[in-house]
């Protein structure tokens, strides 16, 4: 016979025997460990320390054919977005008088370094305004310049 949490109404897969009584567990929580697992694997431990508003040149990997070559891709970081190895940021230049806007991974093997040219100090989480603006306007405060 199949057993049913009462809070959640999901079937119980698991049944755990102690001395007292009987402990159950939801085939979720366990997956949720295997996840946690696996991404604690799969993430970079040099991982850049970077912040919105701050330009960057990311060193991102290029395969071609079967050569392999570094593309330098310089920016500012406009958005950051969730966390731990699905955590990307999104890098904004101009590139012949057209507005480019990259995603990177942050945890993703291809990306060889990421090196910082300038801190900035914006007053936003998301730098989305940024769009509109062209110029001079477009710059941000950089923490050396207040």
């Amino acid at each position: 016979m199949l057993k049913y949490n009462k809070t959640s109404g999901a079937p119980l897969f698991y049944l755990l025997q102690t001395k007292d009584k009987h402990e159950h567990f939801d085939k979720k929580e366990n997956e949720m460990n295997i996840v946690d697992v696996i991404e604690k694997e799969n993430m970079r431990e040099n991982a850049p320390e970077i912040q919105v508003g701050d330009t960057v040149k990311v060193y991102y990997k290029i395969k071609e054919g079967d050569k392999e070559r570094l593309q330098g891709y310089e920016g500012v970081v406009i958005a950051k977005r969730n966390g731990s190895v699905r955590e990307t940021f999104t890098v904004r230049r101009i590139s012949y008088g057209v507005g480019v806007e990259r995603t990177f991974p942050v945890h993703s093997p291809l990306i060889e370094r990421v090196e910082l040219v300038r801190k900035a100090n914006p007053r936003r989480a998301k730098l989305y305004y940024v769009r509109n603006l062209t110029g001079k306007a477009a710059k941000i405060k950089s923490k050396d310049n207040k």
